[in-house]
């Protein structure tokens, strides 16, 4: 009896082991320990553990935080730093469920060697609470007004940058200018113009730039990265990676909260370039929705696919994009997409070939999104000679047409209909996860990694990782250069989506190709 697709998975996933490398081999249900050797041995692949960094020695790195919303609380605590309210609610959700594991990860987390010394919100209860939490005796904190009074006070060393989007560039290079370390998140600028002024300063600053895509720490794209470069799939013509999202938070319909006023938010500090408007609660918490202050599906969650593989491929930017979508779920007033589909062209891109010289080479790289369904459609990467599916697990299927696997097909030691590898890092175990948007993240590898079966907060390794380049020196894994990359790629897309029209690279002058009479920053920014 032959194994089906589905068969193969439920029958993996069932097996026990931590750190587990699974072989299906042959398409009987009983595969020979000697053939299984065989195969694995000729696949010779190796998960791969995140680089080691020197330890942060000497004195405590003084870190400022600028923006302490949702994704800055998750910042600070994977520098060790947890409010109370979080360490409650997390204590609480362990008690209802054991398997919640949450805030032990937490507490067994390696400790940094950082002092808090700063936080600057505009939101005066989200600097209050900041503080009600990390000033203490042993850790003694200021709130800074404005991010450049943080950035010139002398107290900081380093800063973390947490804000909308439209904040990015102008924080990042007015740090970079007095030589402050960065660590910001993604996407790295807003336009643009302000994606070649940032790659000059971080160029000329003597300070470490890290871009806060957290999964170029996790196994498995380490792990998928040796896989390509063995050839193990062939040539890859295609990839398909989704966003599948179908509840307000993961549609950015963040909560209001019932301090919001004028009196407690400073809201000329927060639209800075941004159109003037009137005080609008909805749009400070729910900023993703408007091209003012994000970046829409291209800049936010585009930005993280097209990251996770770069990191595996190297590909750089596409020679030309287009983009289509609209508003189709959430029509509440938002100005961005909430279902967008991106084509990535790269003609000249190879990934390697088991065919003759020059037959295969070019590669479309599909980014599906929708915010009204929530049906998980995994990453997969379409080569001659196997699929690869990559997420926080791995998983590669044989091609029945394989120039690479042909013999081993045609002598049933492989079946198209079962794979010949699966790697899951954390096979033993438990992941939970709180929310609908929290499985999104951990199904895609960007919540945590696993060490020798451990589950590990993959930012904080990310941010070890700058903090150990800050001190130590050393380049970090997603700096200025991939930085620029993400940046271009995505407002790409974005400028195909507003102008309904193919946007191209020209990499010799490292510029868009311009289009008569179009400003693209005019374009990209631009209500519609």
């Amino acid at each position: 009896m032959k194994f089906t697709r589905r068969d193969a998975l439920k029958g993996l996933g069932g097996i026990p082991l931590m750190g587990a490398v699974w072989w299906a081999g042959a398409a009987s249900t009983v595969a020979k320990k000697k053939e299984r050797s065989a195969i694995l041995e000729q696949l010779n692949i190796q998960p791969s553990l995140p680089a080691a960094v020197p330890g942060i020695g000497g004195d405590p790195i003084r870190v400022g935080i600028i923006g302490f919303g949702i994704r800055g609380e998750q910042l600070c605590r994977a520098l060790g730093f947890a409010t109370n309210e979080w360490k409650e609610e997390m204590r609480l959700a362990a008690e209802e469920n054991p398997n919640n594991s949450t805030l032990a990860d937490f507490e067994a987390q390696d400790k940094l060697n950082v002092h808090l010394a700063g936080i600057c919100d505009i939101f005066d209860y989200r600097a209050n609470k900041a503080l009600n939490s990390f000033n203490t005796p042993d850790n003694k904190m200021e709130r800074f007004r404005t991010y450049q009074e943080m950035i010139r006070s002398g107290k900081v060393d380093a800063v973390v940058i947490a804000t909308p989007d439209h904040w990015h560039a102008p924080m990042t290079i007015d740090a970079l200018e007095n030589n402050i370390h960065v660590y910001v998140e993604k996407p790295m600028t807003h336009n643009v113009e302000e994606t070649y002024r940032l790659r000059e300063a971080a160029r000329n600053s003597k300070a470490t730039l890290q871009v806060g895509h957290q999964h170029r720490q996790t196994l498995s794209f380490q792990t998928a990265k040796d896989i390509i470069e063995k050839g193990t799939i062939g040539h890859v013509s295609l990839i398909q990676t989704n966003t599948n999202r179908n509840d307000d938070n993961g549609a950015w319909m963040y909560d209001i909260h019932p301090d919001a006023s004028p009196q407690t938010i400073d809201w000329d500090m927060f639209l800075g370039s941004a159109p003037k408007v009137p005080f609008n609660k909805n749009h400070f918490f729910r900023w993703r929705k408007w091209w003012a202050y994000g970046s829409g599906l291209s800049g936010d969650l585009l930005s993280h696919d097209y990251d996770r593989l770069n990191c595996v491929l190297n590909m750089g930017i596409p020679d030309s994009v287009m983009t289509s979508g609209g508003i189709y779920t959430h029509r509440d007033g938002r100005n961005v997409p909430d279902v967008l589909q991106v084509n990535m062209e790269y003609p000249n891109f190879s990934t390697g070939s088991s065919q003759a010289k020059g037959k295969e080479q070019g590669m479309t790289f599909v980014y599906s999104a929708t915010l009204g369904n929530g049906f998980n459609r995994p990453t997969i990467l379409m080569g001659h000679d196997g699929t690869l599916e990559l997420g926080n697990q791995l998983t590669i299927w044989p091609d029945r047409q394989s120039t690479r696997y042909a013999d081993n097909i045609e002598n049933e030691k492989m079946s198209p209909g079962v794979p010949i590898y699966q790697y899951d890092p954390g096979a033993s175990t438990p992941d939970g996860v709180a929310s609908a948007t929290s499985q999104y993240f951990a199904d895609k590898g960007l919540m945590w990694t696993y060490i020798n079966g451990a589950r590990v907060d993959s930012t904080f390794l990310h941010m070890r990782e700058w903090l150990s380049c800050a001190r130590n020196g050393g380049k970090v894994s997603c700096g200025v250069k991939e930085g620029f990359e993400e940046a271009i790629s995505s407002h790409m897309a974005g400028l195909s989506y507003k102008l309904g029209r193919r946007i191209e690279w020209d990499k010799e002058t490292e510029q868009l190709k311009p289009i008569e009479g179009i400003d693209f920053d005019e374009a990209l920014l631009a209500p519609m």
